[in-house]
């Protein structure tokens, strides 16, 4: 209630203070204040939020000082509860000396190590489970008709546990097969013909990426999903009881015996041929306990409306993520992930942007919306709750522009657009950019497809087109190398307690940052056609409406 109260109260009496600043305000161009985006990014990444982590009193206090601003700028509260839209997820925890994994066949019983053999994680439908079936191997698991690929053709899955392939096949697209070989589409894939559990095997490519022994850091992380309106948490599929991820080691026992040997599999691999499938012998055991908890936390939505009578009910949508992960297990005096560049600096430039156009004279044609999400180092958890619950027509969203982890310690001269080329945004981006006197430069590192792995994609699955901004690569400096500060910063700080406000951060590269983002907002918002997917595009062809 006191929360509700300031809000309405800000959003009232400071109505006065927007207009009269509005009076004063340049007619053209944008000019950030770059003492605001500092104060905004200071007070998100200081120890006092504790790292912001979703559900924690931290990331409440983060997002009561987004509302506060919002309502500072006059923004008309867009959620269901003022600025606020709360979301309710449950979050569940492995009990570490439950799992267990055994594999049955005609010489006996052999039981699996855990963490040294294979991960487990906990079940967010229950505090309980356990399966135990056949096995079938369906090579990557994947089913990709536009790419002419289907791993189950021929396979009797029903009733069965399927072990794949991590990964996709080399010869994919980077984007779209980051799509098709995503966790949830794979498991979509093995339920919907009737499996009841997924094990993943390690493979050689994959060690290089990711190696094995790496993923033992992550083994008491919870995981979490939002609850829809019957209790039960999304994107799961009750029918999969159990699931696991095998070291090579593992995999090698569970091929034992098998039509084919695993090194021959693995040597298909290396020449990007996609083995067939096979069934397995004998008969696999999974169990866990996992201990349920129900948290919430909201996200923050406010809305400028457009000026046109009709294009106003039309929406430009800019995101930033306000959660990061809290507190790291260390025996290190500083243990607060702070998450100063992921994401206090996004959510600052985002609220630097949602002022200067809340002071512009002549408002956009169509309106405005600004969302704070929640839950993105979750699984874009908040974001794809919005999409899906929108306060707002998700059929009116014509783009979003998503602000994610921006480096701004040096000053660029380009900037990148993940996802540009999938829509005509790639256009309306370049002439925004130029505007700030900004290039716009190609995906450096496409084999990452990163336009699959922030807020952004919760928009594009619900078929709006949207891009991912972030400071090129290209520096103002001739002696700063931005590919090396961009490096420098992931090896060293990236989810780190490091990722503080002692950084060497660059205020005018803030500036043109804020600069950028609110010129593409503005040149969304007032161009006469709203944006489209290109013609033929897989994202714009599976997901658009």
């Amino acid at each position: 209630m006191i929360r509700k109260l300031l809000i309405g109260g800000l959003a009232a009496a400071l109505s006065l203070t927007v207009s009269a600043h509005n009076e004063n305000a340049p007619s053209t161009g944008f000019q950030p204040d770059t003492q605001r985006i500092k104060s905004h990014l200071f007070f998100l990444a200081d120890d006092l939020l504790e790292g912001r982590d979703t559900g924690s009193r931290g990331h409440d206090i983060a997002a009561l000082y987004i509302a506060t601003e919002f309502a500072k700028y006059g923004l008309t509260p867009a959620g269901t509860d003022g600025f606020m839209q709360d979301v309710q997820f449950r979050k569940s925890v492995l009990v570490q000396e439950s799992p267990s994994f055994t594999i049955t066949t005609v010489e006996g019983t052999t039981s699996l190590d855990y963490p040294k053999q294979y991960l487990m994680g906990p079940s967010l439908l229950s505090e309980s489970s356990a399966v135990q079936a056949e096995m079938v191997f369906v090579g990557y698991g994947i089913v990709a008709d536009e790419l002419e690929h289907n791993d189950y053709d021929g396979m009797d899955v029903d009733g069965k546990i399927v072990v794949t392939l991590a990964g996709k096949p080399a010869s994919f697209p980077s984007e779209e097969g980051a799509h098709f070989a995503s966790g949830y589409q794979k498991n979509k894939y093995a339920a919907e013909r009737g499996a009841v559990g997924v094990i993943t095997i390690t493979t050689p490519q994959n060690e290089k990426v990711r190696p094995y022994q790496s993923r033992l850091s992550y083994i008491h992380m919870p995981s979490m999903a939002w609850l829809q309106e019957d209790g039960t948490p999304a994107n799961r599929f009750e029918q999969l009881k159990g699931g696991a991820y095998l070291s090579e080691g593992a995999a090698k026992i569970l091929f034992k015996d098998a039509p084919r040997a695993l090194e021959d599999i693995y040597a298909d691999l290396e020449e990007d041929k996609s083995p067939a499938g096979f069934a397995l012998n004998g008969k696999v055991s999974l169990s866990r306990e996992s201990k349920h908890e129900q948290i919430s936390s909201p996200n923050v939505i406010g809305m400028l409306e457009g000026s046109d009578p009709e294009l106003k009910n039309e929406y430009v949508v800019y995101s930033a993520h306000s959660d990061h992960i809290g507190f790291s297990k260390t025996v290190k005096k500083d243990n607060i992930n702070n998450g100063a560049m992921d994401n206090a600096s996004g959510t600052a430039v985002m609220l630097e942007t949602a002022r200067l156009f809340s002071e512009m004279e002549s408002k956009p044609k169509r309106s405005i919306l600004f969302v704070s999400v929640t839950g993105e180092e979750k699984g874009l958890l908040g974001a794809d709750y919005f999409a899906r619950n929108p306060t707002v027509p998700v059929e009116n969203m014509v783009a979003n522009v998503n602000l994610d982890m921006p480096i701004l310690t040096y000053e660029f001269a380009d900037v990148i657009a993940f996802g540009a080329n999938h829509s005509d945004l790639k256009a309306s981006v370049e002439r925004a950019a130029a505007n700030a006197d900004i290039k716009l430069s190609p995906d450096p590192w496409p084999e990452q497809a990163l336009f699959t792995r922030s807020d952004h994609y919760a928009f594009v699955k619900q078929g709006v087109p949207a891009v991912f901004m972030v400071p090129g690569l290209t520096s103002k400096d001739p002696d700063v190398d931005g590919s090396k500060v961009f490096g420098q910063f992931l090896s060293t700080h990236y989810h780190k307690p490091s990722d503080d406000i002692n950084q060497p951060f660059n205020w005018n590269a803030a500036e043109t940052f804020t600069k950028v983002n609110a010129q593409i907002g503005l040149t969304l918002a007032n161009q006469e056609a709203r944006p489209a997917w290109n013609d033929g595009d897989f994202f714009g062809e599976t997901f658009g409406r």
